[in-house]
């Protein structure tokens, strides 16, 4: 019995196969040539389709990187112009600070002025009030 299920099976699908290859001869669109040339057509078109993309994709790219360009030469502008703002602050606190140390020198050399006078007319009156010794000669 094992037997007669293998070879009934195996007649299936050989019957199958058989009804399979005449319904694909009987049904089949086109002929060998045509149908060659429509998958030669579809492979032109594909490639057609595929180089229209990539040029449309190559162009959006070039937008980016021209979008981009303009945006990196905004933010370079915008630095320069901020390092000027700060050079010039830099440059107005230098200024400040030249005058503060010129205006203070000017009062520190007259307070040193101010003791020198002070110490010259303190020791110049020591020296009037103080007896002066003749030198004794032996």
């Amino acid at each position: 019995m094992s037997d007669e299920k293998q070879s009934s099976g195996f007649s299936w699908f050989l019957a199958g196969l058989g009804l399979g290859a005449l319904l694909g001869v009987l049904y089949a669109p086109k002929s060998g040539r045509e149908t060659r040339e429509d998958l030669a057509n579809s492979a032109r078109e594909s490639t057609e389709y595929l180089k229209q993309r990539s040029r449309e994709a190559a162009d959006q790219v070039n937008v980016y990187v021209d979008r981009g360009k303009a945006q990196v030469g905004e933010y370079v502008d915008r630095g320069k112009e901020y390092v000027g703002k700060g050079k010039s602050q830099l440059n107005d606190w230098m200024n400040q600070g030249k005058e503060l140390v010129n205006e203070h020198s000017g009062k520190f050399s007259a307070a040193v002025e101010a003791g020198k006078q002070a110490y010259r007319t303190t020791t110049g009156a020591a020296a009037e009030a103080a007896p002066t010794q003749e030198p004794t000669q032996s």
